[in-house]
């Protein structure tokens, strides 16, 4: 199992904090927001990940963060010249994947959720996780049964058919690069990510997971402000145990 961690777009929603540097560089409480994905990732096991960065600020993660060994891994590099949907990580990855299986998780993304069992018990397909939210329509919603057989994924519908929206971790065989460059762009020029999905779940190989801890997609000010936050709240109580 490989891991990606996408970390390039312009961050727009977050200027002028973004005017100078990138959004996965920001402060999230004691650490740069980077660290968060790529502790999620090395917690469950995975040690060799390709960093996708924006072209301006590829030399200030590879400053910042190196050839991986600080966190025990082993980190590659490579260059999203311009925002071009969240699937086209495989496309650019798809070296890097070299016929492994892969977990893709968005630079911004923080978790409060141990992923290694899902890891290690993955053996082929793909598997999404969804967690219950009151604004499903900003999401990508999966709606699903009883037995979490997944029934669609709709990326921002106007009336969502449940409340689970699909955050931002993959985990993917290696028929993922070539399901990407599949996709035509959309309307707004990307790869969307529910498309690539959407292929595991017309051959029925799709899989749901329900995630209880938290989560925050950190690309805007309030849920920035809002996670660390919580984060410092967690590492006061853990200080003063």
């Amino acid at each position: 199992m490989k891991g990606i961690i996408l970390a390039g777009g312009n961050a727009t929603r977050l200027r002028p904090l973004t005017k100078i540097t990138s959004k996965q560089l920001l402060p999230v409480y004691d650490k740069p927001m980077i660290f968060y994905p790529i502790e999620t990732l090395v917690q469950a096991g995975i040690k060799e990940i390709l960093i996708i960065v924006a072209p301006d600020y590829a030399g200030h993660f590879l400053n910042l963060l190196g050839s991986g060994s600080d966190f025990g891994a082993n980190f590659s590099y490579e260059v999203q010249q311009k925002p071009g949907g969240l699937s086209e990580a495989f496309i650019i990855g798809e070296k890097f994947i070299d016929g492994d299986s892969v977990t893709m998780i968005l630079g911004d993304n923080i978790f409060d959720h141990n992923f290694s069992e899902h890891i290690k018990n993955f053996e082929s397909g793909a598997v999404v996780f969804a967690k219950e939210v009151p604004d499903p329509e900003r999401y990508g919603v999966i709606e699903f049964d009883e037995n979490k057989n997944v029934l669609s994924i709709v990326e921002k519908p106007e009336n969502p058919k449940s409340n689970y929206a699909m955050v931002g971790i993959y985990i993917c065989d290696n028929k993922v690069s070539g399901f990407a460059k599949s996709v035509k762009p959309s309307d707004r020029g990307e790869i969307e990510i529910t498309e690539t999905i959407n292929q595991y779940l017309d051959k029925k190989e799709l899989k749901v997971e329900i995630i209880e801890g938290m989560w925050e997609d950190a690309g805007t000010f309030d849920s920035l402000l809002k996670v660390s936050n919580l984060i410092a709240e967690k590492e006061r109580g853990v200080r003063n145990q």
